[in-house]
């Protein structure tokens, strides 16, 4: 079922990642939203420990049905790319234009009311989960808001940008994963910011 979801959005995350100016960095972030998603197929080249850290270099071929050109475009800006990536990280709220901002932190709110609809949310549990994956304290605390009041999922995706689409989607994904289970309605809940991502780019 989540691969229906997963395997669009993840040449969406290719097409995104081809006109990235940090194609390196972000590479890295995004390779770890793959391998979480679904299995990308990929070569473990070398693992090494260092400290209390495991070290893994690792091969990832093309992602099945995405665009080649787009896949050539990557290959091109790594052999090109010199930038540093040691303890750098990506966020894609930077990439949210500002009038898009109360829609996607809404959008992330909703994504985890659908977890559990029976049941208020637990920010205590939730805060240190939208930590770890990665978004900035300002995104946090816009989700945070937006817990506050009801949402509506087909008002939000209204003019909602296709990039916007994507990152939500990669996020709403990333947020139904956490207890390691995808609900019905947290599957819906991709299936229309996938569809908003499809229609909108158009």
């Amino acid at each position: 079922m989540l691969s229906q979801i997963v395997r669009p959005m993840v040449n969406t995350q290719i097409h995104l990642l081809a006109k990235s100016k940090a194609t390196k960095i972000t590479l890295i972030r995004t390779i770890a939203k793959w391998l979480g998603f679904l299995g990308v197929e990929a070569q473990v080249n070398q693992l090494n420990t260092t400290g209390d850290k495991i070290q893994v270099s690792i091969t990832v071929g093309q992602p099945e049905n995405s665009d080649r050109a787009d896949w050539q475009k990557i290959l091109d800006n790594l052999s090109q790319d010199t930038s540093k990536t040691t303890e750098l990280t990506v966020n894609h709220s930077n990439s949210i234009p500002v009038e898009q901002e109360a829609k996607y932190y809404r959008i992330l709110a909703y994504a985890i009311q659908m977890g559990d609809r029976a049941q208020a949310t637990d920010w205590s549990k939730i805060h240190p989960q939208l930590q770890g994956l990665g978004l900035k304290e300002s995104t946090i605390l816009g989700v945070k808001s937006a817990l506050k009041v009801p949402q509506s999922i087909d008002r939000l995706v209204k003019d909602l940008d296709a990039d916007v689409a994507a990152i939500a989607l990669s996020q709403a994904a990333s947020i139904a994963l956490l207890d390691r289970q995808v609900n019905p309605e947290e599957y819906q809940v991709m299936q229309t910011l996938l569809k908003a991502m499809t229609d909108n780019c158009r």
